[in-house]
């Protein structure tokens, strides 16, 4: 493909373009790390060139959506396209509702709204997004598109309804499938019902899963035991997308997995038995168990092994625990920058204190829900900055797992890790990614005999929690 790109793309890319530029719907299923938002900035500029839209609508989760008019715009976007971008913001300032009106002023430049996908729950969000399509020519495109799967999400509905009048929508992720085929249905239709052929969940549930009708009391209701027709469903999905993992295409160094054991202390031990007898007497009290109790009763197992317990009420307890300790030992042991993953904002605001008063306050910081907005793109340039004094980055996998580049980092430690699967390869994939010239080491902080370790043991063999406590009586392993 010819095109006056504003940085060279990759082979894999360009083929990613040529399938696609110029088609109404079309699912980028590019890993993490292969530069699938250069390619969808790319395809919107060949567009905008070929007369095809003058408007963009780029939807991602509200951790990352502003990297994209801080850093992939800019740096993708070719020169010669004359664009206006926009951020969203439900209460702008007087600056940023300027720059928001200035998408419907009459002009010949590309128009581009840069949105979070929550604010498709709100009548705001949708109204204002209803408003650009109207006045556009527009492509809309969601960013991990994974955030749309639940078909009775507020979010996905309003997507789904918004989407029809644009002129060219496409999906971008790594992994469309996190816990069923089902999660298919819901990004699929995003782009049209017609290319899976049904234009209901429940007919797509009946095609391509294996149903069971289960009663609880006087309610009946159908439970999916299995999957079926999946070749068939794989060769459709593979009619509008694009598949390329970061082994095919890209030549990077090696990933390199250590586990480090941290024993309990006695308290620990303690909680975890009474925690352990009453999760078992609670799950077995009830007929059937439904994976959101479960995934409760390993949470809060999982909390123990970390270090705190949390109460009813709220309160988080402290427990004596030996996991800080050994984050400092390998630490003093690595060289190069870090990023810290844990699970829980307890242990997050733990671990910043503890290395304040070690390493002092310019050394780290933290990249999470309590991060002001306006705060995280420059803590991502600072950790990239080879030459800044910050040296760790304590963040979690919701809010950090997706879109920003931690390619500075030659160490990842999982303090304490997120059972879902999707989160756990997204977050590996900040520091693995294009860009990345060193081994990166990814080290596991794990309490053996636990829950802890079966959820990285899962994790490591690339299975979802939520799967594998399904059907059965698998939880019980968990729980035991």
């Amino acid at each position: 493909m010819k095109y006056k790109f504003k940085t060279k793309p990759y082979e894999h890319q360009l083929l990613a373009l040529s399938k696609s530029w110029n088609k109404k719907e079309y699912a980028y299923f590019m890993e993490m790390g292969t530069g699938k938002s250069k390619v969808l900035i790319d395809n919107i500029a060949i567009l905008y060139d070929k007369g095809g839209i003058n408007g963009a609508i780029i939807v991602a989760p509200k951790g990352v959506y502003r990297n994209w008019s801080e850093k992939e715009i800019p740096a993708h976007m070719p020169d010669h396209v004359l664009k206006h971008v926009a951020v969203w913001n439900p209460s702008p300032t007087k600056a940023q509702k300027k720059e928001l009106v200035k998408l419907f002023e009459s002009s010949q430049d590309l128009k581009i709204l840069v949105i979070n996908v929550e604010a498709f729950s709100t009548k705001k969000g949708v109204a204002f997004v209803e408003k650009f399509i109207l006045a556009h020519n527009a492509l809309i495109a969601v960013d991990e598109s994974t955030t749309i799967k639940n078909p009775k999400a507020q979010r996905t509905k309003s997507l789904l309804k918004l989407a029809i009048n644009t002129k060219y929508r496409r999906i971008l992720t790594g992994f469309p499938v996190t816990q069923s085929p089902l999660d298919l249905y819901s990004q699929c239709s995003f782009l049209s019902t017609q290319l899976l052929g049904y234009d209901s969940y429940y007919s797509f549930q009946n095609r391509y899963a294996k149903l069971l009708n289960r009663k609880m009391g006087a309610r009946s209701f159908r439970q999916v035991v299995g999957y079926q027709n999946l070749e068939e469903l794989t060769k459709n999905v593979n009619e509008f997308s694009y598949r390329v993992l970061k082994k095919d295409c890209l030549d990077l160094p090696d990933k390199v997995y250590q586990r480090r054991e941290v024993e309990l202390t006695p308290e620990q031990k303690k909680v975890y038995k009474e925690l352990k007898e009453y999760a078992m007497a609670e799950l077995d009290s009830h007929e059937i168990v439904s994976v959101t109790s479960v995934l409760t009763q390993i949470l809060r197992l999982h909390q123990v092994v970390c270090g705190f317990v949390k109460h009813d009420n709220g309160e988080e307890v402290e427990i004596k625990n030996n996991r800080l300790d050994e984050l400092i030992n390998i630490l003093q042991e690595v060289q190069g920058k870090t990023i810290i993953w844990a699970n829980y904002r307890y242990d997050i605001r733990r671990i910043l204190e503890t290395l304040h008063n070690i390493t002092g306050t310019e050394s780290v910081a933290t990249y999470y829900g309590e991060t002001p907005d306006e705060e995280r793109q420059e803590v991502i340039r600072r950790f990239q900055d080879p030459d800044s004094p910050l040296q760790y980055l304590i963040s979690n996998v919701q809010t950090g797992g997706y879109g920003i580049t931690l390619t500075e980092a030659s160490n990842v430690i999982y303090y304490s890790n997120n059972y879902d699967l999707e989160k756990r390869l997204q977050s590996e994939d900040r520091a693995h990614r294009i860009g990345q010239t060193n081994k990166v080491t990814y080290i596991d902080l794990i309490s053996k005999g636990t829950v802890d370790e079966k959820i990285v043991r899962a994790l490591r063999n690339k299975l979802s929690l939520a799967q594998e406590v399904l059907g059965d009586e698998k939880w019980k392993n968990w729980i035991t």
